[in-house]
C-alpha cells in the first residue's frame, strides 16, 4: 500500500509540474510559428490543462481499466464546476459578461445531454466515440474560425495578455526542450498515477470507477484549480469560466472519445444516475446563474458556496457508499 499511495502523490506533483511546463513550451513554440495569442489561448492552454485528464483516461482504457478512464473524465467535471468554480466564486465572486461564455454555456449542457444518451445503455461503442471526438472537432473548428473572424476585436480577455514578453524570451531549442520533456513526463507520471490508483483500489475492494471520481479527477484537475483561481484573482473572469467550460467540453467529447476509441466501455448504472445526473444539475446550475434572468450573469459567494456545498455533499456520498459496500457483511 505505502509504494501505491507514493506513486499516486508524485505523480500527481509531476502530472500537474509536467502540464505546466507542457504549457509553457507549446505556447512559446507557437509564438515563434506565428500563431495568434487567441488561438494559442484556446488550444494550447485549453489542451494543455486537461492533457493530464486526456493522457490518463487513454492508458486507463488501454490497460484495461475503464472506471478510471470515465471517473476521471466525468469526475474532473463535478470537481470543475462544483470544488474549482465554487471556490473561486467564493473567492472572488465571477461576472459573466462576455458573449462568447454565454453561447459556450448552452453548448456544454447540450453536449452534457449528449453524453448522458449515449451512457443510457450502460455502454460506450466505438461508435459512440467517434461520434463524441467529431462533435469535438466540430466544436474547436468553429471556436477557431471564429476566434480568427473576430481576432482584431477585443472579444474576450486575452489568455496570454501579459506574457508576450516572457514567451519571446524563451529560446525557440528551450521551448521545444520543454514542449518534449513536458510530454514525456505527462505520460510518465500518467502511467504512475494509474498503477497506484488501481493497486489501492484492489487492495481495499473499492472499484476503480470511485477511484476515479475522487482522487484521479481532483489530482488531474489541479490545473484548472489553480489556472481559475489566479485569473479570478487578477479579475479575468472570462477567462476563469471559460477555462472551466473549456475543460469539461475537452473532457467529456474528448477524453471520454479518445479512451473509448482505444477501447469499447462497458458502463456501470450507476455512472448513468448518479455521477452524470450531478454533473447535468450543476452544468445547468451555472447556466442558469451565467446568463442571468433580472440582469448581468454573475456567480456570486453564496452560489459559490451551494456548488462547493454540492460537491463535498457527492464525494461524502461516493466515500460513505464505497465503504459500506466494502465492509464484510456480518
Amino acid at each position: 500500500m505505502l509504494l501505491p499511495a507514493a506513486a499516486i502523490v508524485v505523480g500527481l506533483i509531476l502530472l500537474v509540474w509536467s502540464a505546466d511546463r507542457f504549457v509553457d513550451g507549446a505556447a512559446a513554440t507557437a509564438r515563434y510559428f506565428g500563431m495568434p495569442a487567441l488561438l494559442i489561448g484556446i488550444i494550447i492552454v485549453g489542451f494543455g490543462t486537461s492533457a493530464p485528464e486526456m493522457v490518463v483516461s487513454a492508458l486507463a482504457a488501454s490497460d484495461g481499466n475503464p472506471g478510471i478512464a470515465l471517473g476521471n473524465a466525468y469526475g474532473s467535471n463535478i470537481t470543475n464546476i462544483g470544488l474549482i468554480l465554487g471556490l473561486t466564486a467564493i473567492i472572488s465572486p465571477v461576472a459573466v459578461s462576455s458573449q462568447v461564455l454565454r453561447k459556450e454555456l448552452p453548448v456544454l449542457l447540450a453536449v452534457t445531454a449528449l453524453a448522458m444518451f449515449q451512457v443510457w445503455d450502460n455502454e460506450i461503442t466505438r461508435l459512440d466515440a467517434f461520434i463524441m471526438i467529431a462533435v469535438f472537432a466540430l466544436i474547436m473548428g468553429y471556436t477557431i474560425y471564429q476566434s480568427l473572424q473576430e481576432r482584431n476585436k477585443k472579444v474576450v480577455p486575452d489568455p496570454d495578455e501579459g506574457k508576450e514578453d516572457e514567451g519571446n524570451d524563451m529560446p525557440l531549442s528551450r521551448a521545444i526542450m520543454w514542449l518534449v520533456i513536458g510530454l514525456l513526463l505527462l505520460i510518465a507520471s500518467s502511467r504512475m498515477l494509474v498503477w497506484g490508483a488501481v493497486e489501492i483500489a484492489t487492495a481495499l475492494g473499492v472499484s476503480d470507477l470511485i477511484i476515479g471520481l475522487t482522487i484521479v479527477a481532483v489530482g488531474t484537475s489541479l490545473p484548472e484549480l489553480a489556472s481559475s483561481i489566479i485569473a479570478a484573482m487578477k479579475g479575468e473572469h472570462d477567462i476563469a469560466l471559460g477555462n472551466i467550460i473549456g475543460s469539461n467540453l475537452f473532457n467529456t467529447l474528448a477524453v471520454v472519445g479518445i479512451a473509448g476509441s482505444i477501447s469499447p466501455m462497458i458502463v456501470e448504472p450507476e455512472v448513468f444516475y448518479r455521477d452524470m445526473t450531478v454533473m447535468a444539475g450543476l452544468t445547468l446550475f451555472i447556466l442558469i446563474v451565467g446568463i442571468g434572468i433580472k440582469g448581468p450573469g454573475r456567480i456570486n459567494r453564496v452560489e459559490g458556496g451551494l456548488m462547493l456545498a454540492t460537491y463535498i455533499g457527492y464525494t461524502a456520498y461516493l466515500v460513505s457508499t464505497t465503504f459500506v459496500a466494502a465492509a464484510p457483511s456480518a
